[in-house]
């Protein structure tokens, strides 16, 4: 392993600026939160930086604080607090769930939520040292090779997942970012964050390489509104989904079965969380019923385009957004 200097930031502002700092100076950065991504590329030699810098000092961007407004969750949250804090489960029970399905429990403990959504890609190509897409060359591996959990949607030149739980919860939730540089603050939409492989092959979201993500913020719920994720995994613990579903449904409160409003994201299946606008058009002032969740799983799935190995997550995005749906809708 490569010997690398180790520098805790005073704030965000000055982690942004440490960062900026060392790319004047020649030097290669990471940021390290909980540090549990970081450390394992370096260990595997994927990235290899002469400074790691660490938030862990900065203080106060560790709470979750609840208002009429909403909910503020400051980007150094842990995954494990996020998955226990009354507020979220209450409230927001999608990133509840979602981070409950985050890797072990130990790494829940560690690791946060700036850090879960800017992870980078567990393609087993990037993680093992192939000089593709990702690590700055010129292909994908997966497109011809071993593509079983790869992208059915929004793929091309690159055919990653997106690895994080929390993230289609937040786009579902329609959270905000709070993102600092060296020269301030700005504000992105969930939505808006993370970018399809067309933008840049090699990255997955719109941060610069010298800004840190602080905190999310999520408007509050309207009165009728119910969210669950779903994910499907390959084996019981410390995996990513094969196929998630992040749903909210704004139920009419003058008729309780009618969904008002919806926003389905799923994960899993492409390069970032993939909402699904022509599924939440059919839902929206409509009851659920048989007839109308068949034809929402078909929705689901229109435009799929699976690789050589991965036609199976078709059927199974479809089934999955069908059984959700249905069930969150009945609840009480």
């Amino acid at each position: 392993m490569k010997a690398f200097q180790n520098t805790n930031a005073r704030d965000a502002r000055n982690a942004a600026t440490l960062l900026k700092q060392a790319k004047a100076d020649g030097k290669k950065a990471s940021l390290a939160g909980g540090g549990s991504d970081v450390l394992a590329l370096v260990k595997d030699h994927i990235v290899q930086p002469d400074v790691i810098v660490h938030l862990r000092s900065i203080k106060g961007q560790d709470r979750i604080e609840s208002s009429s407004g909403g909910l503020a969750i400051g980007g150094l949250t842990t995954i494990a607090t996020l998955a226990e804090d009354q507020a979220v489960r209450s409230q927001y029970a999608v990133l509840a769930e979602a981070a409950n399905t985050v890797a072990t429990p130990q790494i829940r403990n560690v690791g946060t939520l700036a850090g879960n959504v800017a992870q980078r890609p567990w393609c087993w190509y990037y993680r093992n040292g192939f000089n593709c897409y990702k690590a700055g060359g010129n292909q994908c591996f997966s497109f011809a090779g071993e593509n079983q959990f790869h992208a059915i949607f929004g793929g091309g030149p690159s055919y990653i997942v997106h690895p994080s739980d929390t993230a289609p919860a937040l786009v579902a939730l329609g959270a905000t970012f709070t993102i600092a540089g060296p020269n301030g603050e700005r504000k992105v939409p969930a939505g808006e964050f993370f970018t399809l492989p067309r933008q840049n092959a090699a990255k997955e979201n719109a941060l610069a390489d010298d800004e840190v993500i602080t905190g999310v913020q999520i408007p509050a719920a309207k009165a009728g509104t119910r969210s669950t994720y779903q994910k499907v995994m390959d084996r019981e613990a410390w995996t990513h989904a094969v196929v998630s579903a992040a749903v909210v449904l704004e139920m009419d409160p003058s008729a309780k079965d009618v969904v008002r409003s919806a926003r389905v994201v799923l994960g899993g299946v492409a390069p970032i969380p993939w909402r699904l606008t022509e599924v939440e058009k059919m839902l929206a002032g409509q009851k659920i019923t048989d007839a109308l969740l068949d034809k929402v799983g078909e929705a689901a799935v229109a435009g799929a385009r699976p690789l050589s190995q991965n036609a199976y997550k078709v059927p199974l995005t479809k089934n999955l957004v069908k059984r959700t749906i249905r069930d969150l809708a009945a609840r009480a």
